[in-house]
């Protein structure tokens, strides 16, 4: 029963990590798209930091029970940008950049509470709200990093396409439509944590370390 009850109280302290972490992710695409010229994510209500917007629902079980997952994609229209290649890259790196300015901006306030409230840290409520803050750490770091592998539809692979111009070649409508099954089977595979454990480990030590 124990064991239960410590599953249950590990998920829901991860929680707001998640909602907070998928909600700036594609908030980021869907603002800087607007910004761009593009209407269709605030036709659609995407400019909007209300997780209710932006969560599909595999994607949001999948990262709280398997530590990482995805929001429900951004539509985008590129027609109405004005330099194309370099728009598309630029709201693609948006979602990630999102997620590395929250990581950040939770660890200067973990600095915060450390300097400031080493007692409240140290009381019951204070030691869940920090167990909360590594959380939300820990999440925007791996959202950030599982965004950025090179398999679509995830930004990684915008990103490299446009900045190699991978959709000149004929090959590439029928390997982004496989994308998703790749990156299945990357996953039932374990192979994201082969790629990702040490990436997020080393970028968490990074960011605690500019503080701590």
């Amino acid at each position: 029963m124990d064991s239960v009850i410590n599953y249950i109280m590990a998920r829901l302290i991860i929680l707001p990590g998640i909602l907070v972490g998928l909600s700036f992710h594609e908030f980021g695409h869907a603002w800087v798209s607007y910004k761009l010229g593009d209407p269709t994510p605030k036709a659609q209500g995407r400019v909007s930091l209300n997780p209710g917007a932006h969560l599909d629902i595999i994607g949001f079980i999948a990262l709280l029970l398997l530590g990482f997952g995805w929001g429900k994609p951004v539509e985008i229209n590129p027609a109405y940008y004005r330099h194309r290649r370099r728009d598309e890259m630029l709201v693609a790196f948006a979602g990630v950049f999102n997620n590395l300015i929250i990581a950040i901006a939770t660890a200067a306030v973990m600095k915060l509470l450390y300097v400031l409230a080493p007692e409240f840290i140290a009381s019951r409520t204070g030691s869940v709200i920090w167990q909360i803050l590594i959380g939300m750490l820990q999440i925007n770091i791996v959202l950030m990093l599982f965004n950025l592998i090179p398999l679509p539809p995830l930004d990684g692979f915008g990103i490299v396409t446009q900045i190699f111009k991978l959709d000149r070649y004929s090959w590439y409508p029928r390997f982004y439509q496989l994308g998703p099954m790749f990156l299945l089977l990357i996953i039932v595979f374990n192979l994201t944590d082969i790629i990702l454990t040490p990436q997020v480990s080393w970028l968490y030590n990074f960011i605690t370390g500019l503080f701590f």
